[in-house]
């Protein structure tokens, strides 16, 4: 075990956005040790990244204040998880060393990540997803100048056209898949939750489009233009940059891992699934935010501080919240139906399409397997560094294929690390 540090606290909150944030700071009068781990450099997770070329909104400030208020909050910026060696303790690594953390409780604010789907050319230099255009530009990436089209579906695309248009970039066209009527009812039902219905106005663009959707990206070695579906027509912009995400897939493999049960969450994708309290089927583990479903910060924030206050036994305080748990669930739920993927974006990937990138497998190469296991087995899908993060998520919307299930370690790790583990487990047995 040389070079393993040993830690414990009472409370542990695995992830440090929104959700995580309002754990913390809700659980933190109970005087309980409170331990905050996250990968990023700076707590805000994804929507509130900090960066160079970013700027913190009001809410984020507030937030990092919070935390840093509260001498019994320890945050761990720059640590990844990655295993599960015993009950109730988790193997973490950080730029220096490597930590076994034992915890009383914990909670998963483990957030989401993009979904993106293939497309001829979606493997070219400049091409991204919607919501990695914002953290790129976030952390710096020069973007002024450059000509760039954004499209997919969901808000997002709205919010990363924002971020890039600040930094100077020019958006030509911002392609949304979901239809003029869905968009429009979607709009409406903001009247509901009149900040988002303001933050909508703030973020209308003239070149959004409905019922559009990209057909391929064109270029010898980088983006030179991207062809895209606009109702029964097509058309081709000469572009730097193609940013284009599908909405979100929430992060559930530690949750997985720990022996927590999944549930569907709209789009087809699963979620960890939570009771009254934010709890999951395993005694002792929480989960808020967007693993268990996405609906903006808003719903993290209010799921974050029932989870929090549940976490030290404060159920007076987390029921109190339940009203505004309910309300922003209904928003993601009309999020959830509005922007739902039509069938037809499984027609974007042509035979010689890479779906798999980390090892080049096509999707002619997968159309006859009958499952995950045999395309990993056979063809290789998913044994690349991303370890099905991307692939298994195409998959599933392209196959309707089971997700691969998680297997430690989770993230990249030092040999050193994992000979700490292997040492210990032999010194167990």
């Amino acid at each position: 075990m040389s070079g393993t540090a040993h830690e414990h606290c009472d409370l542990l909150i695995v992830g440090a956005g929104p959700a995580g944030m309002a754990a913390a700071v809700a659980a933190a009068p109970s005087g309980a040790s409170i331990v905050v781990i996250d990968d990023n450099p700076a707590p805000g997770g994804q929507i509130w990244r900090d960066g160079p070329g970013a700027a913190l909104p009001p809410a984020a400030r507030k937030w990092r204040d919070a935390l840093a208020r509260h001498a019994n909050i320890r945050v761990r910026s720059g640590t990844r998880i990655v295993a599960v060696p015993a009950a109730n303790e988790l193997l973490l690594e950080d730029a220096e060393r490597a930590t076994r953390m034992q915890w009383k409780k914990l909670i998963l604010c483990t957030g989401a990540r993009e979904l993106l789907l293939p497309f001829p050319g979606w493997t070219l230099p400049g091409v991204t997803g919607a919501g990695g255009l914002q953290a790129l530009i976030k952390a710096g990436m020069p973007v002024e100048g450059e000509r760039i089209v954004i499209a997919g579906s969901g808000p997002l695309l709205l919010a990363a056209a924002a971020t890039a248009r600040a930094a100077g970039a020019k958006v030509l066209r911002i392609a949304e898949q979901a239809s003029f009527a869905s968009v429009a009812g979607f709009g409406t039902s903001l009247l509901r939750w009149p900040g988002k219905a303001a933050q909508a106005v703030t973020l209308a663009d003239p070149q959004y489009r409905t019922s559009s959707r990209v057909v391929s990206v064109q270029g010898a070695t980088q983006v030179e233009s991207v062809r895209l579906r606009q109702g029964d027509g097509e058309v081709e912009i000469a572009c730097d940059r193609v940013a284009c995400g599908f909405g979100l897939t929430p992060n559930t493999q530690l949750g997985q891992l720990l022996g927590c049960t999944l549930t569907p969450a709209g789009f087809g994708v699963q979620a960890l699934a939570v009771d009254a309290r934010q709890a999951t089927n395993v005694p002792g583990i929480y989960a808020a935010g967007e693993c268990t479903g996405f609906g903006g910060s808003e719903r993290a924030l209010a799921q974050g501080t029932i989870a929090g206050y549940a976490a030290v036994g404060n159920e007076p305080a987390a029921k109190a919240h339940e009203g505004e748990r309910a309300r922003w669930n209904a928003f993601a739920a009309r999020l959830h139906r509005s922007f739902a993927l039509a069938p037809d974006l499984r027609q974007m990937p042509q035979p010689d399409t890479l779906v798999c990138r980390c090892e080049d497998v096509p999707l002619s190469s997968l159309s006859d397997c009958s499952g995950w296991t045999d395309a990993k087995l056979h063809r290789r899908c998913g044994m690349g560094a991303c370890q099905g993060r991307v692939c298994g998520d195409a998959a599933q919307f392209l196959f309707g294929w089971t997700p691969p299930v998680p297997r430690p370690p989770l993230s990249p790790v030092r040999i050193a690390t994992l000979a700490g583990l292997a040492g210990h487990e032999e010194a167990r047995q």
